[in-house]
């Protein structure tokens, strides 16, 4: 797995573009989150492929050559932070409530809705994290999900950004 931080101009059909060069070269995308910046001109996107039978360079290449991407840098695991987001919703009664709590409460996970007949939990962590989270809430019954893709950032002060420094937003407007 290769995890692709990508800075593109926030503009309509970017993400329609480097979506098609991926799928024009025949590579599958496992993962892909995209979001605003701290400079509103620009995205990040985070695309996650498993590529281990072709080059990465080939792609990253291809990247470069659209006039809306900015830079590419492909993220380490072991120097980034990679975080997924998971929303579940579990079937219960009251023989499998305690038990979902419970589970949910071992994850670190958030339990955001509770009905008579249903449990909806939210889990951030690595794909690794969430997976064993839906292994164990499987025999309990899920009734719903939805999971994001990887959000990454490296490690320590080094950032990636399309200019050296760049004002923080004002969120609070």
């Amino acid at each position: 797995m290769h995890t692709l931080s990508v800075l593109v101009e926030n503009k309509p059909g970017v993400l329609a573009r480097v979506a098609s060069l991926f799928s024009r070269r025949g590579f599958n995308i496992d993962s892909l989150a995209v979001g605003p910046t701290e400079n509103p001109l620009i995205s990040r996107m985070t695309i996650v492929v498993n590529v281990d039978d072709l080059p990465l360079e080939q792609v990253t290449k291809q990247l470069n050559k659209l006039i809306n991407v900015i830079k590419i840098v492909e993220l380490d695991p072991a120097a980034s932070v990679q975080r997924e987001l998971l929303l579940v919703k579990v079937r219960i009664d009251p023989s499998t409530r305690t038990q979902a709590l419970e589970t949910a409460e071992l994850f670190r996970a958030k339990v955001v809705d509770v009905s008579t007949d249903a449990l909806t939990i939210e889990a951030t962590g690595t794909r690794d994290k969430l997976d064993a989270l839906l292994r164990v809430l499987g025999p309990i019954g899920i009734r719903e999900m939805v999971q994001s893709g990887a959000v990454a950032v490296g490690r320590g002060p080094r950032a990636i950004s399309a200019t050296p420094s760049v004002r923080p937003l004002d969120r609070s407007a």
